[in-house]
């Protein structure tokens, strides 16, 4: 489903990201965790297409990505649900998520997908009609996560959904996170700070530092493997 092979990228003078190397397949789950600055943003913005390679190969789908626009990737099924939510706050809930639905194609039923998503989070079919910038920050990080699914992406991919949020909101969009992957066969790759709960949940994991894999293997191995645990799981 997603390749990516020797990736680097750059900032200026300073690589971000140093030869990644790291394969999704379809229908897996895959959790990449890593400290601050390490890296894990730029990986998904670089999937996405928001930052451009220095060198290196991503495949999606079985096509390279470097001709490809980054407006034009979430018509291939790729949905990315960027860190600090960007929700359109003077658009309502509904509103939101006919934007999330644009690129959809020939993939699903458009009504059906967003009575799916105001089903899985049942406060916002509640304010369906509320300005998104009135919901408070873990209702609009639901939206953020449900304007991804109504376009029946292949492949989501969550950029620090817990960040910024209460210990409970944090709970329900874990759990959320769950019935999505119980419910589909959706591919997702989750960057997450609360390691933990993100290990618990995925197939497999990638460990990033300082823009390197320095670990990889599946998430209860990584659980129970002592040097990670240490530096990454406190």
């Amino acid at each position: 489903m997603l390749s990516l092979k020797n990736v680097s990228v750059r900032y200026g003078g300073l690589l971000a990201l140093e030869d990644i190397s790291l394969t999704v397949n379809q229908g897996e789950f895959v959790t990449v965790i890593g400290p601050n600055g390490a890296g894990k943003t730029t990986l998904l913005k670089a999937i996405s297409g928001v930052v451009a390679l220095a060198s290196g190969q991503i495949i999606f789908d079985n096509q390279d990505l470097a001709s490809i626009p980054a407006a034009d990737r979430p018509h291939l099924g790729l949905a990315h649900v960027p860190e600090f939510r960007q929700v359109f706050g003077s658009l309502t809930v509904r509103e939101n998520l006919e934007l999330g639905i644009t690129p959809l194609g020939s993939r699903g039923n458009r009504a059906a997908n967003i009575d799916y998503a105001l089903a899985l989070f049942p406060v916002l079919a509640e304010r369906r009609n509320q300005l998104a910038g009135t919901l408070s920050g873990g209702q609009q990080q639901m939206l953020a996560i449900a304007r991804g699914l109504v376009s029946s992406p292949k492949l989501l991919v969550l950029d620090e959904p817990s960040m910024g949020l209460a210990p409970r909101v944090v709970d329900t969009i874990f759990e959320r996170i769950g019935q999505i992957r119980k419910a589909s066969a959706i591919t997702i790759v989750l960057v997450e700070q609360r390691a933990v709960e993100a290990l618990e949940l995925c197939d497999r994991a990638y460990v990033l530092s300082t823009g390197k894999v320095v670990a990889s293997g599946p998430g209860a191995t990584l659980l129970g493997n002592e040097q990670v645990n240490q530096a990454y799981l406190g």
